[in-house]
C-alpha cells in the first residue's frame, strides 16, 4: 500500500517543481522530467483534496445531525 502523502507536502514539492520550470534554465531533458512530475503531483495532489473534502462533508454531516 502506498503512503499517504499531506498534501501540504504535495503543494510545496509542485511549487518547487513549477519554479523549476518557470526558470526555463535547466537542460530539455530535465525539463521534460521535470514537467511530468509536476504533472503527476498535480493528479495527486488534487485526489489527496478529494479525500480530505470527502472527510470534510462527512464530519458536516455527523454535526449536523
Amino acid at each position: 500500500m502506498s503512503e499517504v502523502r499531506e498534501l501540504d507536502d504535495l503543494l510545496a514539492e509542485l511549487e518547487a517543481n513549477i519554479g523549476k520550470l518557470a526558470e526555463g534554465t535547466a537542460p530539455l531533458d530535465e525539463l521534460v522530467t521535470t514537467h511530468q512530475r509536476a504533472v503527476r503531483l498535480l493528479d495527486e495532489a488534487k485526489a489527496r483534496l478529494a479525500q480530505l473534502k470527502a472527510r470534510t462533508d462527512e464530519t458536516a454531516k455527523l454535526l449536523a445531525q
